[in-house]
């Protein structure tokens, strides 16, 4: 295993000119180490901060720890069920044994769970009896291959909660300031969506929204009716084209995004952000790239490059930049920082404040409730939509809720039930099977995404006793739902059950799941952002308070979670802090 300290050696050092990689995104090595930038992670903040940098000017090389990507190849969206060889289902014994974690994933399957990482190779260690689910993707891309596609601006309300309810530190932004970098990233990714006005949830940059079934609009205007316009529920906000925008095709509803999109119409770094990164030429995008540590000159009080082994050859290598982004996750880049403790810094490079690794959150979901919409028998949806409904959080707005702080918001959808129902329906003989040969009634499912409270008791440290498949310690992570998620998750599934019964629903079946924090595949929070180097490990900008050539613009900043889905502001964070980076340095700052 790599030493961890300041006087890191590299064995079998090897040219990155010299590495054997795929053809396809990935492929192009420069034949130097020495670069104006390192990005480490091109997910949805690494293809940005690759992106913003290569054009503004600076030789940016790309980091990743998993393999190149090859569209035409890796992408099956269009491969049925009956062409698979476990009919789509998996190979359940491998995935057990290989993927026991990523398996929980809906989107992890026979199809898919190439892009999800072995646990068996990339373990991590929890409490007993305090279960945490890491959901990871190593490839170039990273999960923003498979990821949910919502995508939502936050509001005031959500940077000055901290502030006013006197929990944890208070953001040192407010919306203005991140206000013109959702117009850029909205610009660039293309979003549709429908304009609501609602000062909590601000409008973006929007494409046509796609159109709600019938179902949908049913309860839609149900709740308009029953609710005096405290609830409202439009159509998900998704980074999903519905007309061609900037050179990428609208989606055409085959649905099964998980799986990639060889359209390009939903937004990935591998459709949108590495290309622009690439044609640029100032991008060396390098896989299979394992970031061990970042060095640090005590003298000089800058980072100096970062210490990589080769996923393949297992060969230790070292590059030098000008300036770093950690854009790998909110755990693997604090999970870096921890294995680049120094004497200086022996809790993990860039903290002083002793705050990195805590403060981790995740939403809180498992609240909700389904049911049958009578009506419409006579109505089927056409195509797959890669979307669903979005209800906007309406709890502690105007009316102060006594059982719980902050509030969540609803996702989910209506859908016609097909033969699967017969798995559970009663039934027998050949009248049975004909029934099954149509649609069955029109099914709407709520679920809540509920925002989690800071805590510094939710956090994650190196495990000593236990490395991945490259000799690196691992995370043993320290999280529960507090009492007020807890009481948060049970009202979703009251406000659920409340919405579909104004709207005539039938069988109405209200649930709280116990489901563990890290599965809504939101954390956060672990390099949080603050004005007090005592209390926080980042600046306004992205930027270590200890280091200034030190960017982290992953979920890692964020301060609070809010109650809706992250990646937006993660990508207007990471352009903001692009731009000031490269202020910097033409000042000579940095």
């Amino acid at each position: 295993m790599p030493s961890r300290d300041s006087n890191f050696r590299l064995s079998r050092v090897t040219n990155p000119s010299t590495c054997e990689l795929p053809s396809g995104i990935g492929q192009k090595v420069r034949d130097d180490t020495t670069y104006d930038a390192i990005v480490v992670g091109s997910g949805m903040t690494g293809g940005w901060a690759a992106k913003e940098l290569t054009e503004k000017g600076l030789r940016t090389l790309v980091l990743e720890a998993g393999r190149p990507i090859l569209p035409e190849k890796d992408y099956v969206e269009h491969i049925p069920p009956w062409e698979m060889k476990f009919r789509g289902m998996g190979d359940r014994v491998r995935l057990q044994e290989d993927q026991p974690i990523q398996s929980t994933c809906y989107a992890c399957d026979e199809w898919s769970s190439k892009f999800f990482v072995s646990d068996r190779e990339n373990p991590y260690t929890t409490e007993p009896g305090k279960p945490f689910r890491w959901i990871r993707g190593r490839q170039v891309g990273g999960r923003s291959i498979m990821w949910g596609r919502q995508v939502y601006r936050w509001s005031d309300l959500d940077f000055e909660a901290n502030l006013r309810q006197g929990i944890a530190i208070d953001w040192p932004i407010r919306y203005a300031d991140l206000a013109p970098w959702y117009d850029l990233v909205e610009d660039f990714i293309g979003i549709s969506g429908e304009t609501l006005g609602l000062p909590h949830l601000p409008d973006s940059r929007f494409l046509p929204p796609m159109e709600l079934n019938c179902a949908e609009i049913t309860v839609r205007d149900a709740i308009a009716q029953h609710f005096g316009g405290e609830r409202v529920l439009t159509i998900g906000r998704a980074a999903v084209l519905t007309r061609p925008h900037r050179g990428r095709p609208a989606c055409h509803y085959c649905g099964p995004c998980e799986r990639g999109c060889i359209t390009r119409s939903y937004f990935s770094s591998v459709n949108a952000t590495l290309p622009a990164a690439e044609n640029t030429g100032r991008m060396t995008l390098l896989p299979d790239s394992v970031v061990h540590s970042v060095s640090f000159d005590a003298r000089t009080r800058k980072a100096t490059g970062v210490r990589v082994i080769n996923a393949k050859t297992r060969a230790t290598l070292e590059f030098r930049a000008r300036v770093i982004f950690l854009c790998a996750s909110a755990l693997e880049s604090v999970r870096i920082l921890f294995n680049s403790a120094t004497a200086e810094f022996p809790d993990g490079l860039a903290n002083s404040s002793g705050e990195l690794g805590h403060n981790l959150m995740d939403h809180v979901k498992g609240g909700g409730a389904t049911a049958v919409i009578p009506g419409n028998e006579n109505r089927i949806a056409i195509g797959r939509r890669p979307n669903g409904i979005y209800v906007p959080r309406f709890r502690n707005l105007k009316t102060k809720q006594d059982e719980f702080l902050r509030g969540y918001g609803f996702e989910g959808g209506a859908h016609r039930q097909g033969w699967e129902r017969c798995i559970v329906q009663a039934g027998f003989g050949a009248e049975f099977k004909k029934s099954m040969s149509g649609p069955g009634p029109w099914r709407f499912s709520f679920q809540g995404y509920g925002e989690c409270l800071p805590s510094h008791s939710n956090y994650t440290e190196l495990d000593q006793q236990k490395i991945d498949a490259w000799g690196i310690p691992v995370l043993k992570i320290h999280c529960v739902w507090s009492d007020n998620e807890l009481a948060m998750r049970k009202d979703m599934s009251i406000a659920a059950a409340e919405m579909l019964a104004a709207a005539g629903a039938r069988e109405i079946e209200p649930y709280t799941y116990d489901q563990p924090p890290g599965f809504s595949i939101h954390e956060m929070g672990t390099a949080r952002m603050g004005r007090d180097p005592k209390t926080s490990v980042l600046n306004s900008y992205n930027q270590a308070h200890d280091i200034k050539n030190l960017f982290i613009t992953d979920g890692g900043a964020m301060t609070s979670s809010s109650c809706v889905n992250p990646s937006l502001t993660y990508m207007a964070l990471t352009a903001r802090a692009c731009d000031y980076a490269v202020q910097q340095m033409k000042k000579g700052e940095l």
